[in-house]
């Protein structure tokens, strides 16, 4: 059967027999849809008879959150799969009367088919039953008009095969700041309003739970803080982070998808108390197992501006099982981005005047950032290398093409003895200041693009088909124009002063001046194709190159063969 981009699930079965049939009917499902799937819960909705079935309202239980719960952990083995589960049938105890279902919900990706788990008597594909079903989900949400509708059962039974998610403990799916016990039936309190907040980078399925059981809890308006600025520089690999506005249009469209009802106010999170911690008209506040703290602190520091105490709503992390070394065991957006390292990030630029023979990855990165390292390693696998700061060495020696316009720009008191330059006293004369740097570069920079470019030839006459430049001032220089494809690698700028302190017996003050003269490692990555880093262990560096240098060879254009 073909798949369709977006499909809309409305599950029937009863709660309590729901969540051991979830897996193998997420399976069915991802079978069918391949981009967005919608998830509406009406447990003992009949589609059968001849009476037009109507949505009704789910009392927002336990048992209920710790089924949203479920399904999103179960969703989180279809990597394909964006899961959003409805919530605007499920209300929770209050005293405010809830709307009733008056008008056709908008959906983001209008679903282009309806799928149920409802159990025909003899499991076919009855007609009547699935026109049934797609009156039901029209009458509740736009769908596309050439609407199809499939019964996964008996497709989802005891024989179909499924991939099972990880255990999930539902007594663990919230914890309220109460530590009294609860049942599953036990209704959720509603509250007016009330605040979550988080990085929500690639935002994932951990999310999506945090932030519906936020949207189950509030009644009228729900404060979303979005990480940013200083908060974010503590992240792994930020330079891969999505940036502020791209967060929040993801945000905006998934909280409308699941309850339009509610207002929502998305700000920029600055500080770690966010509104939370200033705004009295808030209730409570939602917080996952690892952030719990931070809520704590959010309470404190509300006594300790006379303002009421939140009541705390602790959501569990959901485990990742497929994480691999060196990342989180919960899914995580840092896991993302780690996994992000050597892939493809942009199409990579068409060089038609670079030689036809040759693909040319420019490698670039802070200084202290490890570029050198990953350069031997991608030599390893048959790169020819061409290093820059070697070029300039040839090009600074007496009799090179820089060395006389270099003496006569800086003076004599520049030379060794032996008539050779002192880089050491040249670094410093321009290190800290703009303008005598750039009489520098004035010079170097061309010599050096010039000297590269009869690399480039000698490669071809080599028959090289893949050759990197390694050059800290790629980008600075212009020299993109003579690569395909910009490879940059990152590390912490922290981690990068304590290396070159530790390589150039340089001073702190002095190796952040250095790294302060060239672009950060975010305007690297904002122009770059393929990011690594080594930040970890040797053997994790190689295993990124060694994916980088994979997938490169299955982009490259093929070389005709000779007749």
């Amino acid at each position: 059967m073909a798949a369709f981009r977006s499909g809309l699930l409305v599950l029937t079965t009863p709660l309590a027999s729901l969540s051991p049939r979830l897996a193998p009917i997420l399976t069915s499902a991802a079978r069918l849809v391949n981009q967005t799937l919608y998830v509406h819960l009406q447990p003992g909705l009949s589609l059968e008879g001849p009476a037009q079935p109507e949505p009704s309202l789910v009392q927002a239980t336990f048992e209920v959150l710790d089924l949203i719960t479920h399904l999103y952990t179960g969703a989180d083995v279809h990597k394909h799969l964006d899961v959003r589960v409805l919530l605007t049938n499920i209300r929770t105890k209050s005293a405010v009367l809830p709307p009733q279902f008056c008008s056709v919900q908008n959906l983001a990706h209008p679903p282009e088919v309806v799928l149920t788990d409802f159990q025909t008597l003899d499991g076919s594909q009855y007609n009547p039953v699935k026109q049934q079903l797609e009156r039901y989900a029209t009458s509740c949400y736009s769908c596309c008009p050439q609407l199809a509708s499939v019964l996964l059962y008996p497709e989802y039974g005891p024989r179909a095969p499924s991939v099972e998610p990880p255990d999930v403990s539902s007594a663990a799916t919230i914890k309220p700041s109460s530590p009294a016990a609860r049942s599953p039936k036990q209704p959720v309190r509603g509250y007016h309003r009330g605040a979550v907040g988080g990085t929500f980078d690639r935002l994932h399925n951990a999310h999506k739970l945090l932030l519906s059981v936020s949207c189950i809890l509030a009644q009228e308006q729900l404060v979303v803080g979005v990480a940013d600025r200083d908060l974010l520089k503590s992240k792994l690999l930020p330079e891969l982070l999505q940036p502020y506005a791209e967060r929040v249009d993801r945000l905006s469209e998934f909280l409308v998808d699941i309850k339009p009802s509610l207002t929502f106010d998305l700000v920029p999170l600055l500080d770690p108390y966010g509104p939370a911690g200033s705004d009295p008209s808030l209730e409570f506040l939602v917080v996952s197992e690892e952030t719990y703290r931070g809520g704590m602190a959010v309470n404190r520091f509300r006594l300790e501006n006379n303002l009421e105490e939140l009541v705390l709503f602790q959501i569990q992390l959901l485990k990742d099982p497929s994480h691999e070394e060196n990342e989180e065991d919960k899914v995580s957006s840092s896991s993302f981005r780690h996994r992000m390292l050597g892939d493809m990030l942009r199409p990579p630029h068409k060089r038609p005047e670079l030689p036809s023979a040759l693909y040319v990855i420019g490698l670039t990165g802070i200084s202290g950032s490890g570029k050198s390292s990953v350069a031997r390693r991608l030599k390893g696998l048959g790169a020819y290398i061409i290093d820059s700061d070697h070029l300039g060495h040839r090009a600074y020696a007496p009799g090179g093409p820089a060395y006389q316009p270099v003496v006569e720009a800086f003076g004599p008191d520049i030379l060794h003895k032996d008539g050779t330059i002192n880089r050491k006293i040249l670094g410093a004369r321009v290190f800290g200041n703009k303008k005598q740097l750039k009489v520098l570069t004035d010079i170097m920079w061309p010599i050096i693009a010039t000297l590269a470019q009869e690399e480039l030839a000698l490669a071809v006459t080599e028959g090289k088909r893949v050759c990197v430049i390694d050059a800290a001032m790629l980008l600075e220089a212009g020299w993109q124009n003579m690569v395909h494809e910009v490879w940059t690698v990152v590390i912490p700028e922290s981690e990068a002063v304590r290396r070159i302190v530790e390589r150039d017996g340089l001073s702190e003050a002095a190796a952040q001046s250095r790294l302060q003269s060239q672009m950060s490692g975010q305007q690297l990555v904002d122009q770059s194709h393929v990011v690594l880093s080594t930040l970890w262990e040797p053997h994790i560096t190689q295993r990124q190159v060694e994916k980088a240098w994979s997938l490169l060879q299955k982009r490259i254009p093929k070389v005709p063969s000779c007749l």
